[in-house]
């Protein structure tokens, strides 16, 4: 099976889409920064280019990706969930 999500760092709790992921899949994905591998059963349907959350993030709690903040979380996330506009806040505004 080939890699559909690419994580940046052991930090991150989200990982992006480098292939549409469809609702039940389950897709690997890759630690860029340690080459080691990681496998994820998707909840939803995630289009390329979106993020896929790594570990249950609680509303609230910071999202990382690239081993930054980049937003927090609006509601529970959950392991596979889609991370996007619906559930999380930009860190920018």
């Amino acid at each position: 099976m080939e890699h559909k999500i690419l994580i940046h760092g052991a930090a991150d709790t989200v990982g992006v889409a480098v292939q549409d992921i469809k609702a039940g899949e389950t897709v690997i994905g890759v630690y860029l920064d340690t080459n080691t591998d990681i496998t994820i059963t998707s909840n939803y349907d995630i289009p390329l280019g979106h993020k896929i959350a790594l570990k249950t993030i609680p509303a609230g709690e910071f999202v990382y990706e690239y081993g930054e903040k980049i937003g927090k979380a609006t509601q529970n996330i959950n392991l596979g969930d889609w991370a996007h506009v619906h559930n999380l806040k930009s860190a920018r505004w």
